[in-house]
């Protein structure tokens, strides 16, 4: 859980409650000083009302202005700290960026260079970390110090959850050394990841569009504008099946987009979608705002891909129209490979508490008619690339986490690698258990040595996959001895923190930092 600051219309009521308590006392004090009755019982009795008064409405401020919305507050109550390392200013600049986004989603947070950050704090606060590398490898000047002061025997931060932006440039040998070198540390000393380290190579805008939808899950606050819009391409929409009509869960479905004849990914890529607004919503923006007669059909269509304001005081249509933010993009895990003929997505059909489709799902699964462009980009994620050997595959997830570890599953069978194991989780084996043929095609045919699956609905008991591992313990030693990679892929909340405390038990918190460090632990969750 997270904390967060109150809304301004929160922190204003709060402010007028404090008012009030304070006139009352001021008002009690002066009756006392300067009357005094022949009877005095009515003004004291009025005396005591208006202190009662005060005290009521100063502690009730307190308890308003501290109140975060339903599902927004930390027990904890941690704090966030962007702390940020930097030699010429670009680091620092990322993190007013980081921090910035971080207050406009809710959260408290404040900015601190990484020397001013104290052991003390870094127990009790979540820290972002946001660092580059200098010389050969080494830490900005003014962070030197910040590796020596974790080097002390028996440190620990397991309290401690944080993230880390490293920023490099691979024309170099020590590419992001310090922030890997900040990264590891931090895990030895048991430290827990709120998600896996974004390395930026030379600015790259892919790279910081991750890191910020990675802010955005952490806030929920999915609105923010992206720093840097994607170059997108229009591949038109082939086709979309829910994959498990009936669920006792929200649907899930199969999205096949047309892609470029020069487009290629590989297996653990992502795609960047560009999403736009239900035509509805659209035109009841333009009815509330009294611009339906301006809105031609190109502004209509301009309009669907923008943040539309709840406040409209420009009266001009086509000027306001090119002065509003694109709609921030959606990030999905690619399911397939490019030798399918066409790029895959496994989307949740998601839906906000008003009812309305959540944006980029609502647009893949609902709203774009087929044979509609979808704007997409590519993005590389060399982190969740296979392996380029053919070492025993851990394969690891849950829900929609699926796409990736099936790509990864199809490019292994290519590659003729068939050791895998996969383990898997959702709600039902009736409704839930995606791509189930293929799944069982694949175990009958040797290309899976071992298949978990666990279903969290089904009776007598809820099962998840960190169950599934621990009943597997003794065998997932073995696969690691000979030299297994764990891959995993999902949600963070829930599934991931719980899968790798799970492998922290059954190997160690040393060996599961030995697998990290050999790039044989990865991680693509959301």
């Amino acid at each position: 859980m997270r904390v967060t600051a109150a809304p301004a219309w929160r922190a204003r009521l709060g402010n007028a409650l404090a008012l009030v308590g304070l006139l009352a006392c001021v008002l009690a004090l002066a009756s006392l000083h300067r009357f005094e009755p022949p009877d005095a019982r009515p003004l004291r009795a009025w005396t005591a009302a208006l202190l009662a008064t005060g005290y009521l409405a100063w502690i009730a401020m307190i308890c308003w202005r501290g109140r975060a919305p339903s599902g927004q507050v930390d027990p904890d109550g941690s704090t966030w700290i962007v702390a940020y390392a930097s030699q010429t200013g670009y680091a620092l600049a990322l993190a007013e960026r980081s921090c910035d986004a971080l207050r406009q989603g809710g959260a408290q947070a404040q900015l601190l260079p990484v020397e001013a950050l104290t052991v003390s704090q870094l127990r009790q606060a979540r820290v972002l970390f946001v660092v580059s590398t200098t010389g050969e490898g080494d830490a900005p000047d003014h962070a030197l110090g910040m590796l020596p002061m974790l080097a002390g025997d028996g440190l620990d931060l397991a309290c401690l959850r944080y993230a880390v932006l490293a920023l490099g440039d691979r024309a170099y040998s020590q590419f992001c050394a310090f922030g890997r070198a900040l990264d590891a540390r931090l895990q030895q000393l048991r430290a827990k990841p709120l998600f896996d380290r974004v390395e930026v190579d030379n600015a790259d805008d892919a790279a910081l569009r991750h890191w910020q939808h990675h802010l955005s899950v952490l806030t929920g606050d999915t609105a923010q504008a992206d720093w840097s819009s994607p170059d997108y391409q229009a591949w038109p929409l082939l086709a979309r099946r829910q994959l498990n009509p009936g669920s006792p869960g929200a649907g899930a479905w199969l999205i096949e987009l047309a892609p470029s004849p020069q487009a290629h990914w590989q297996a653990g890529d992502i795609a960047e979608i560009g999403p736009r607004h239900d035509p509805t919503q659209v035109e009841a923006w333009l009815a509330r705002h009294r611009l339906s007669e301006q809105a031609t059909p190109a502004l209509r269509q301009a309009l669907a891909g923008k943040q539309l304001p709840e406040a409209c005081e420009d009266g001009h249509l086509a000027s306001l129209t090119d002065s509003l933010p694109p709609l921030p993009h959606r990030e999905y895990s690619i399911a397939s490979l490019p030798a399918d003929g066409c790029l895959q997505l496994l989307v949740r059909r998601m839906q906000q508490a008003d009812g309305r489709l959540g944006l980029g799902s609502g647009w893949l699964t609902a709203h774009a008619a087929i044979g509609q462009d979808i704007a997409v980009r590519l993005r590389r994620n060399p982190g969740f690339h296979v392996p380029d050997d053919a070492r025993p595959l851990i394969l690891i997830g849950n829900g929609t986490g699926m796409a990736g570890l099936r790509a990864l599953l199809r490019e292994r069978e290519a590659r003729r690698a068939h050791r895998n194991w996969l383990l898997f989780g959702e709600r039902t084996r009736q409704f839930d258990c995606f791509f189930e043929d293929e799944l069982l095609r694949w175990q009958h045919g040797g290309h899976l040595a071992r298949l978990d699956l666990a279903f969290s609905r089904d009776p007598p008991q809820r099962v998840y996959v960190q169950d599934k591992l621990r009943q597997a313990a003794d065998e997932l030693r073995n696969w690691v001895d000979e030299g297994a990679a764990i891959y995993v892929c999902g949600s963070l909340a829930g599934m991931a923190p719980a899968v790798d405390a799970e492998l922290r038990a059954i190997l160690g918190d040393a060996g599961l930092q030995q697998l990290r460090a050999q790039g044989r632990y990865r991680r693509d969750v959301y």
